[in-house]
């Protein structure tokens, strides 16, 4: 919305001017100027409260002699869109340099996020294509598979609970109930060694779900002590060599990060998880540590190279006895009570699906959100 510049005709001056025959004052030329002066006052303010009516106005006397006041006609100043830094917030539309008045309005942008309609659908902008197939990578424009794959939240003031089900893909019923009888709001981890990946990956997607890919990395004692095939070595990342990473990544699209599988006596090696690191901020990925090794690196070398980063809480599923799942959720919660937000995992067996299928409604009746894992992972670039 602009001012106009148009002023309407100013309204009473096409009336048949009178003419006077009395001798005029000294300063006559004057008082007429002034007088003329003060009707177009009038009749502009007029205008700028609308038609008003006509209105006849007798001039009976000369009035004393006033300054004639000096009006500057400048046109509209120019607008220029600045663009806030953060994709969801508003676009400011503020006066250029030129100054003069001008009307602020609001817009919001979209978010990065994708469409629920399209969800199950990789990004062509967000694949790098490879050998071991389509591979996840920045776009040119700088958008994350972080950003536009991740799950929605309500982004309201609330105790969150991110819950992440890892082993999606290697029992078709296990997967099938975790995809079917949990909400939206839980994170499915799938594993690069599963079958049927992209059809379950396309199932969680459109059902909203937010999908992170558990990456086999190296243990204490390996190889005796084997997390699968494409384990990426300790030795193999410092060196920079990420073929077996690679191999894993290529299995499935629209995942917001990696979580390790395994991998004590490689996340607390500081030169390998900080090549790791960096290939995973190079691909616009989040890393999520599974809480499973106090050695563990994991976060602090994703925080120090700026890449999302967040690490579990509490391992929920350890015992399958569903009194001691029960137990490990009411631990999480206490733990998110205390915090602010917590992150709990679990597998996708059985009697956790149907533990944690009862324990959510609960929970959010008691005011828990059940938000995905970006939700609450720490972003850098604050997207």
């Amino acid at each position: 919305m602009s001012i106009e510049g148009e002023f309407h005709r100013p309204l009473g001056l096409d009336r048949t001017r009178q003419r006077f025959t009395l001798p005029l004052p000294p300063l006559s030329s004057l008082a007429l100027t002034a007088c003329a002066a003060a009707l177009v006052l009038v009749s502009a303010g007029t205008a700028f409260q609308g038609h008003a009516p006509r209105r006849t106005v007798d001039v009976l006397a000369a009035p004393a002699p006033v300054p004639a006041p000096q009006f500057a006609v400048t046109s509209p100043a120019p607008v220029e869109a600045r663009p806030l830094s953060r994709p969801s917030g508003p676009t400011i539309i503020s006066p250029g340099t030129a100054g003069g008045p001008v009307t602020f309005r609001v817009e919001e942008s979209q978010s990065f996020r994708q469409s629920p309609m399209v969800a199950h659908l990789p990004d062509r902008d967000l694949i790098e294509d490879s050998p071991y197939g389509p591979l996840p990578v920045r776009a040119a424009d700088g958008r994350r598979p972080f950003d536009v794959y991740r799950g929605a939240s309500s982004g309201q003031p609330a105790t969150r609970i991110a819950i992440v089900v890892g082993g999606i893909g290697i029992s078709q019923t296990g997967s099938m109930e975790a995809v079917e009888q949990l909400p939206a709001g839980v994170t499915l981890g799938f594993s690069p060694a599963g079958n049927s990946l992209d059809r379950w990956m396309q199932a969680a997607r459109r059902n909203g779900h937010e999908l992170v890919l558990q990456v086999p990395l190296e243990p204490i004692g390996y190889p005796t002590v084997d997390p699968g095939e494409n384990t990426l070595t300790a030795a193999a990342a410092a060196a920079g060599d990420f073929a077996a990473l690679e191999a894993s990544l290529g299995r499935i699209t629209n995942y917001v990060g990696v979580m390790n599988y395994m991998g004590a006596r490689f996340t607390g090696e500081q030169t390998s998880m900080d090549r790791f690191i960096a290939e995973l901020g190079r691909r616009g990925l989040m890393y999520l540590d599974d809480g499973s090794s106090a050695r563990s690196l994991g976060k602090d070398s994703a925080i120090a190279a700026g890449v999302p980063a967040a690490t579990a809480n509490v391992l929920l599923d350890q015992s399958q006895d569903p009194a001691a799942i029960a137990a490990q959720l009411d631990m999480l919660e206490k733990v998110a009570r205390a915090q602010g937000s917590a992150i709990g995992v679990a597998s996708a067996f059985d009697q956790s699906i149907a533990a944690l299928a009862a324990w959510i409604p609960a929970a959010e009746k008691r005011g828990i959100e059940i938000v995905p894992v970006s939700a609450i992972a720490y972003d850098p670039e604050g997207r």
